[in-house]
């Protein structure tokens, strides 16, 4: 019989505002983790670009401006949210959001804070869609520095 203690683990949680980063969510608060197991909740805010085409429409008052501060607003108000119902469920958590591409923001979070597993949603886009759209997970897979498990949604479909 094996004496060794479990090891307290930091999980890093990116969510969005999907049913998929929702699925995640469950996906952590339904699992036993180890004593003193923390979770960092990860928002990433893309930044709003100036659109390429034509003259830019924004007032003089600094519209994209106030469109950034607001989706930051939003993207802490996401993650409090979430880290009370992963704390309700007696997890230890803690919250942070960044500016940038979330792709490269999740893989960046997870070096700096030696992540030891990094739990994401999927759409489960696959082919053309996948190519399109591109894919977060995909890409946190390939890069990340620690384990990555990817919560897909479970439809109708894959059930039977």
């Amino acid at each position: 019989m094996s004496t060794r203690k479990a090891k307290k683990m930091k999980i890093l949680l990116p969510v969005d505002t999907s049913p998929y980063s929702a699925e995640a969510v469950q996906a952590v608060t339904e699992r036993p983790w180890p004593a003193g197991t923390t979770v960092r909740v990860l928002s990433a805010v893309e930044n709003v670009g100036v659109p390429a085409m034509g003259p830019v429409m924004f007032d003089a008052a600094g519209s994209l401006e106030l469109l950034q501060q607001q989706r930051t607003r939003e993207a802490n108000e996401l993650t409090e949210n979430v880290a009370n119902t992963l704390a309700a469920s007696g997890l230890a958590t803690e919250t942070v959001v960044h500016d940038g591409d979330p792709r490269s923001v999740i893989v960046d979070e997870a070096e700096d804070w030696k992540a030891d597993l990094i739990v994401v949603g999927s759409h489960g886009y696959t082919g053309i869609k996948k190519w399109l759209l591109g894919s977060v997970a995909q890409s946190v897979v390939s890069h990340a520095p620690c384990s990555v498990e990817v919560v897909r949604v479970r439809t109708a479909h894959a059930k039977q």
